[in-house]
């Protein structure tokens, strides 16, 4: 399979700089390139961190803007960045208002994460959300639970919209551990990920298989199933997530449909046009809406559905205005 790069070693760090440049109105590198940050941070509000592995963008440096972000560290490719760096991003993000650190449920975003904690917790308030909307890792009972996914993106913009508005740092955990037990996703693959040093994807399938409850590291699902129409793909993902999330009749939500890297957007919406309507068909009311490519894995052929529960307050949040490279609307 071939890539565009000129090495397996300096591609992360390659379009680390492409994308600082692209983005240069209002993101700049941190010290020592360590993360990514606001170009101007408002003094006095909580600063909102996030992170992970090289692999997903634009989560989650897409992310860091008005609204959203005010900092995210990456390490290579699907590796968790280092303690160094995420101290480093608690130093510089933190105007005074302390700092919230929104984790995907990974084991080594989660330690790194900690342990940062540990390294800052003397000069900075910091508090945490740890993001599990994942639900294959919860019925397989592997590691701490239920892995972070596409979740994370409607938890950050949704707490970043809070902080924006000026909340205090007690008051965003809050809301933050309040959603995240009202979201949950589930991916389907037709492929597995090429992985840039050694070029091989992490799994095969033959021309009629898929693999059902994938994660975002390559990692294959928790069952390999004869491959079916759209139809019949969404409804099983659908069944799923509605399955496993107390859903009351005339529920409010955000229906997500995220490319994982290589769906192209016509598949998406078809994918959202049967997400929709099995909702619809259980009283669920679809207030808003998302489809496009934001949570990936580097090139996998497939995509996930979350289903977000909200408020009417949530709802407000998440319509309030962000300025990312990667989300971007007004009011």
């Amino acid at each position: 399979m071939k890539k565009f790069m000129n090495t397996a070693e300096t591609m992360v760090a390659e379009s680390m700089e492409g994308f600082v440049r692209a983005h240069e109105a209002f993101v700049v590198f941190g010290t020592g390139r360590k993360c990514i940050r606001r170009r101007h941070l408002t003094p006095g509000k909580v600063a909102l961190i996030s992170g992970g592995g090289a692999g997903h963008e634009p989560m989650h440096i897409g992310f860091v803007g008005k609204g959203m972000l005010d900092a995210a560290c990456f390490g290579h490719i699907f590796t968790s960045p280092t303690p160094d760096q995420i101290a480093s991003a608690i130093e510089e993000a933190d105007t005074g208002a302390g700092c919230l650190l929104i984790i995907k449920n990974y084991d080594g975003d989660v330690m790194n994460f900690e342990m940062a904690m540990e390294m800052a917790a003397d000069r900075h308030r910091i508090e945490t959300v740890v993001v599990s909307d994942d639900i294959e890792t919860a019925r397989t009972g592997e590691g701490r639970g239920r892995r972070g996914v596409a979740g994370t993106l409607v938890v950050e913009k949704i707490v970043g919209a809070a902080a924006e508005q000026g909340l205090e740092l007690g008051e965003l955990k809050r809301i933050g551990d309040r959603l995240n037990g009202r979201i949950r996703t589930m991916g389907v693959a037709l492929g597995g990920v090429t992985m840039p040093q050694n070029q091989r994807p992490t799994f095969s399938l033959n021309a009629d298989e898929m693999e059902m409850g994938i994660g975002i590291h390559g990692e294959p699902g928790h069952s390999r199933e004869h491959f079916s129409s759209a139809e019949a793909i969404i409804r099983h993902l659908c069944e799923t997530i509605s399955a496993d999330i107390s859903i009351q009749p005339d529920t409010k939500a955000l229906l997500f449909v995220n490319g994982l890297g290589a769906t192209p957007p016509a598949e998406l919406y078809l994918a959202y046009y049967a997400a929709h309507r099995f909702m619809e068909e259980r009283m669920v009311h679809i207030e808003r809406a998302l489809v496009g490519t934001y949570v990936t894995s580097l090139d996998m052929q497939g995509l996930s559905v979350t289903l977000a529960l909200l408020t009417d307050e949530e709802i407000a949040l998440w319509d309030a205005p962000v300025v990312t490279a990667a989300l971007r609307w007004s009011p």
